[in-house]
C-alpha cells in the first residue's frame, strides 16, 4: 500500500487541563486512529507543526510518539516522517463500534425536507464498469487521444495567467464559446453567437438551470414518449406537471391543441433517446409553429449527433427557428470523456441575462482550466481529428451490429439502422416484454437496456436499446450470439 502524505492540521478534542500534555496528545491521536480519521499508512505531522499548532513544546510532541510507537500504533522512518502502522494491534481491531465518532448519528426530530427534495428520485447510482456488450451511453474512451489532451492540458498549465487564476464570467471562458459558436455555425447549422452559449456540466445541470427559471409547480411540460427520463426527474423536482407526447415515424408528434398553457417541450430530434428515429423536416417546421403559436419553448437535446452515419444532415430547429423558440444543447461528455464536465447551451438572447444571472448566484461560473484546455484542442484541430476517426470507428461498429443481428437474430429482434448516435434499439416480437428480456441477456454477461425504462405510458411495442460505440467488433459479435440464445429461450417458453 502506498504512503499517505499530508501536511495538513490534525483536528484533535480540547484538552483536559488535568491531563499532562504528552499523555492527552498520545491518547487523542491513539483515538484518531481507532475511529479511522487518521487512517493505516497515512503520514502525522511533523513535530514542529503539531508543537506550534497547539502551543506545546517538541519535546512533548516527541513523547506522546514515541509512546504511540511503543504500543504498534505508529512507526517512524528515518527521513521520512511519522506513518499510522498499517497493521494495527489486536486490540485495536477489537475495539467496540460504539465508541468510534465517525458512525452515523441520528437527529433528535423528524428531519422536515422542502417539497424539491421531497420530490427527488433517491438512491440513484453512478455505474462505472468497463463496457461490454451491449452498454449503452458510452464512447470508445480506449480510442480517446489521451496523450494529445495531456500535452495541451500540461502546456496550458504551464503558462497560467493571472486572470484565468481569477476566474472567468458566469457563462463561461470565452475563447471556448468564441470555439463552440464557431463550431456549431460550421457543422450543426446552429445560428449563434459567442454571447448567447453558456458552459454547463451536462444535460441535468442544463435542465436544472432551465426549468428553475422557466417553471413554476403545476407548469406544464411536453416530453417524447419514450423519452430520457432524466429530464422526467428535473422537472418532476421543480413540481411540473409532464405531458408525454408519442412517437410516429417521422418523431415526436405535435402536441394536441387541446393542451394548452405548456410552458417547455424537451425532445431529442436528431436522434430521438431511446429509439432512435431522426425527426424528418417537414415534423421540425410543424413543431416551430406550435411553439411560436403557443409560446412554448423547445429544448432540443442535441446530445450525440456529431455521430452521423448515413442520410442528408437536417438543420438543427434552433437553425431553422425565427421566433426565438429555442434553447440548443450539446455536450463533449459524448464526443470526449464523460468526466470532462463540459456541455453548453445556446439561449435565445432573451434569456442570456436571466441565465447569466442564475449561474452568478449559484455557482459563478464552470471550472475554468478544463475550459482553456478544451479551447485550445479545439483551436488546434485534435477536436476535429478526433470527430472524424471515431465516426469512421463507430460506423464499422454499428455495421458489424447490423449484419451480425441479420445472421443471427432474425425473427427475434428487429435492430433498427439509425443515421446518427452512439446506441440503436432492437424491437422484440409480440409476448417477450423488455424487462424479461433483459434480465435472460444479463445471465448471459450481456447488458442491454428494456425500453420500460424510459416509458412513463403503456407501449404497443417493446424492444430493447442497444450501445455499439465502446464495443469492439469481437466483442459485438459474441454479444449477439448470446443474445440470441437468451431470447430463443424465451421464445421456447
Amino acid at each position: 500500500m502506498p504512503r499517505r502524505t499530508t501536511t495538513l492540521e490534525l483536528m484533535l478534542p480540547l484538552r483536559d487541563e488535568r491531563t499532562p500534555a504528552w499523555r492527552w496528545l498520545y491518547a487523542a491521536l491513539r483515538d484518531e486512529i481507532l475511529a479511522g480519521r487518521v487512517r493505516p499508512g497515512a503520514r502525522l505531522p511533523a513535530t514542529r507543526d503539531l508543537a506550534a499548532q497547539y502551543g506545546l513544546s517538541r519535546g512533548t510532541i516527541v513523547s506522546a510518539f514515541d509512546q504511540l510507537e511503543a504500543e504498534g500504533y505508529v512507526e517512524s522512518k528515518l527521513g521520512s516522517g511519522t506513518f499510522v502502522s498499517e497493521v494495527l494491534p489486536d486490540e485495536l481491531l477489537e475495539a467496540p463500534r460504539s465508541a468510534r465518532l465517525h458512525g452515523p448519528t441520528t437527529p433528535p426530530h423528524p428531519r422536515a425536507f422542502a417539497n424539491f427534495a421531497e420530490r427527488l428520485p433517491l438512491g440513484a447510482k453512478w455505474d462505472i464498469r468497463p463496457g461490454r456488450a451491449f452498454r449503452t451511453d458510452l464512447q470508445a474512451l480506449d480510442l480517446f487521444p489521451a496523450e494529445i489532451w495531456a500535452q495541451v492540458a500540461s502546456r496550458r498549465l504551464r503558462r497560467l495567467s493571472h486572470p484565468l487564476l481569477l476566474g472567468s464570467e458566469p457563462l463561461g471562458y470565452l475563447p471556448l464559446r468564441e470555439e463552440i459558436a464557431g463550431y456549431l455555425t460550421t457543422s450543426r447549422g446552429v445560428k449563434c453567437d459567442a454571447e448567447q452559449i453558456a458552459i454547463v456540466s451536462g444535460v441535468q445541470d442544463a435542465l436544472d438551470l432551465i426549468a428553475r427559471l422557466l417553471l413554476n409547480e403545476g407548469d406544464r411540460v411536453c416530453m417524447e414518449e419514450p423519452g430520457y427520463q432524466g429530464a422526467a426527474e428535473v422537472f418532476r423536482s421543480v413540481g411540473a406537471k409532464i405531458h408525454p407526447v408519442r412517437l410516429d415515424a417521422q418523431g415526436m408528434r405535435v402536441p394536441s391543441k387541446r393542451l394548452r398553457g405548456v410552458k417547455l417541450a424537451y425532445l431529442t430530434p436528431a436522434h430521438q433517446f431511446p429509439v432512435g428515429t431522426t425527426m424528418t423536416l417537414a415534423r421540425r417546421l410543424e413543431l416551430l409553429e406550435w411553439a411560436r403559436s403557443s409560446g412554448a419553448l423547445l429544448f432540443e437535446d442535441d446530445y450525440d449527433s456529431e455521430y452521423r452515419y448515413s442520410g442528408r444532415p437536417v438543420p438543427s430547429l434552433q437553425g431553422l427557428d425565427n421566433a426565438a423558440s429555442v434553447i440548443f444543447f450539446g455536450t463533449f461528455n459524448k464526443v470526449l470523456f464523460p468526466s470532462v464536465r463540459i456541455a453548453y447551451l445556446v439561449l435565445p438572447h432573451d434569456l442570456v441575462p436571466y441565465v447569466t444571472a442564475a449561474i452568478h448566484t449559484t455557482r459563478r461560473h464552470a471550472p475554468v482550466l478544463d475550459q482553456a484546455a478544451l479551447a485550445d484542442f479545439m483551436s488546434e484541430g485534435h477536436f476535429a481529428r478526433h470527430l472524424r476517426r471515431m465516426r469512421t470507428v463507430y460506423a464499422e461498429r454499428l455495421g458489424v451490429l447490423l449484419e451480425s443481428a441479420e445472421k443471427h437474430l432474425t425473427g427475434l429482434l428487429e435492430v433498427s439502422p439509425i443515421e446518427a448516435g452512439l446506441q440503436t434499439i432492437g424491437w422484440l416480437p409480440d409476448g417477450i416484454d423488455s424487462d424479461t428480456a433483459a434480465r435472460a441477456a444479463a445471465a448471459r454477461g450481456i447488458d442491454v437496456t428494456p425500453l420500460s425504462r424510459h416509458s412513463r405510458a403503456p407501449r404497443k411495442r417493446d424492444g430493447l436499446q442497444l450501445g455499439f460505440a465502446s464495443i469492439d467488433p469481437k466483442e459485438i459479435r459474441r454479444g449477439v450470439r448470446e443474445l440470441a440464445k437468451a431470447l430463443e429461450e424465451l421464445v421456447a417458453c
